[in-house]
């Protein structure tokens, strides 16, 4: 036995014995292995956890969402990701990619995002910054053709606090403040399976996948009226809160293709659909009228609901999204890709069981979704001998049309659009089996005639590829 296999058989606190201990330390790594993922699988619910950058456009529906873009590798390329895949990276946005995942690897992907933005109309703008954990993703072969992936990311944020002061008659003011907290999360199970081609990239390979997905989270919104009048008579402080627990389960379907060609050039095609699928959600409805004592407030009158009963059942749409990927790469140059997504609306559209919706109704709409997304890169070579020619460079462009829309006067629909930029490094490492990815990314939404919302963005991502089910010998 080598003289490192001694210390690490020591550390797990075994002597270094040519045939019992290097069994046992082969099955206490095994263990530890294990109670690894049990650990990330028990703690990942709570560790994407965020605060938000304040943002108004999230106050609407169920959140703001950022992905694709909240992932480093994806964010770098500008969105590109429905023909990516990799044995050192978890593409949750193609499941069928987990089939890349070598034989008796297991890959553990962690992503972090750092994000300053900035509000702005034409009289004054607003700057905010959050830092987050990006997701947590794990991925493992269960057999030759059959590889798992576990993970959990933000799917939608809401943050958002606003102020409006307006004069009342007689004499003095009311406050009206817009103010949200919450967000969704998404837990996901993936698997992947190699139908054709295998790891032999020579050959031409197929995959194919799903992910079963499970969306929780909740979201607090109010509207309250605080009234400064002198004569508060007809004036009464008053509020007027919703509250969403949200709990679904959705799928998605994807598929790769890609053909080997002469001189060294590959095809891939890649396809993800996300079926349409409606949730029933629960809804605590309340409007109240409140007093101020001390800093202190005290409900003084409940207006709705009348009969005590906040509790209603509301419904949350996935629309059918198809999203397609296009690439041409030649093996250890550069890569082109193209992706599509063409959807009915943009996320999840949430609709009130209410009968009046306690915050009235809103000019903007969901609309028709289609973003568009290219991105470049020059690849690494992972056998050159010089460092700085093993690092891939990535370079993107997206722009995505009707994610919100708003409705005006004469009823034509005014889309809020957005579009962006990205550059990333990914930094090889353990011989080019690990990954550390870093991205930069700018994106902008909306108009600045009505509010418009510049976000940079700085990712950092690890994709660790590291050896569980080898069996180890020793002569």
């Amino acid at each position: 036995m080598s003289f490192r296999r001694c210390v690490d058989v020591l550390i797990y606190g075994f002597a270094c014995d040519r045939k019992t201990n290097v069994t046992m330390y082969n099955e206490n790594m095994k263990r530890n292995n294990w109670l690894f993922l049990l650990f990330f699988l028990a703690n990942g619910f709570a560790a994407v956890a965020q605060n938000g950058i304040n943002s108004p456009f999230s106050q609407y529906g169920i959140g703001f969402s950022n992905l694709p873009y909240n992932v480093p590798a994806v964010s770098a390329l500008g969105g590109v990701a429905y023909t990516n895949a990799a044995s050192n990276m978890v593409n949750p946005f193609n499941p069928a990619s987990y089939a890349a995942v070598k034989q008796e690897s297991f890959v553990f992907d962690m992503g972090f995002c750092l994000e300053m933005a900035t509000l702005r109309d034409n009289q004054q703008s607003v700057f905010d910054a959050d830092g987050n954990i990006g997701y947590l993703t794990v991925a493992f072969p269960l057999t030759r053709w059959w590889k798992t992936a576990l993970g959990v990311m933000p799917l939608s944020d809401v943050n958002y606090y606003t102020v409006n002061v307006s004069p009342i008659t007689p004499g003095g003011e009311v406050k009206t403040m817009f103010e949200g907290v919450g967000g969704v999360s998404q837990f996901f199970w993936g698997n992947g399976f190699n139908i054709l081609g295998g790891d032999d990239n020579s050959k031409p390979q197929l995959r194919a996948g799903f992910n079963l997905n499970l969306l929780y989270g909740s979201d607090t919104s109010a509207v309250t009226f605080d009234f400064t009048a002198n004569d508060t008579t007809y004036f009464m402080n008053s509020r007027r809160q919703r509250d969403l627990a949200i709990r679904g389960l959705t799928i998605d379907l994807g598929l790769q293709y890609e053909q080997p060609l002469a001189d060294n050039y590959r095809f891939a095609a890649g396809l993800n659909v996300k079926p349409g699928r409606k949730m029933t959600i629960k809804e605590n409805a309340l409007v109240y009228t409140f007093v101020t004592n001390a800093a202190i407030e005290y409900m003084r009158d409940t207006i709705f609901p009348t009969d005590g009963n906040s509790e209603i059942e509301s419904t949350l749409q996935q629309p059918f999204t198809t999203g397609i990927g296009l690439s041409f790469q030649r093996d250890n140059l550069w890569r082109v890709a193209f992706d599509a997504t063409l959807a009915p609306w943009s996320g999840l559209k949430y609709v009130s069981g209410l009968q009046t919706p306690v915050f009235g109704t809103s000019s903007l709409r969901y609309s028709n979704n289609q973003r568009y997304a290219l991105g470049l890169q020059l690849l690494g070579n992972p056998n050159a001998t010089s460092y700085l020619r093993r690092i891939t460079i990535s370079a993107g462009v997206h722009y995505e049309s009707g994610r919100l829309s708003l409705q005006l006067a004469d009823n034509r629909d005014f889309r809020l659009d957005e579009w962006g930029v990205g550059l990333g490094f990914s930094l090889p490492m353990r011989k080019g089996r690990s990954v550390l990815n870093i991205s930069a990314a700018y994106s902008s939404f909306g108009t600045i005639d009505l509010l418009r919302r510049d976000v940079f963005t700085i990712g950092i991502s690890v994709g660790s590829c590291e050896s569980w089910f080898v069996k180890r010998k020793f002569n």
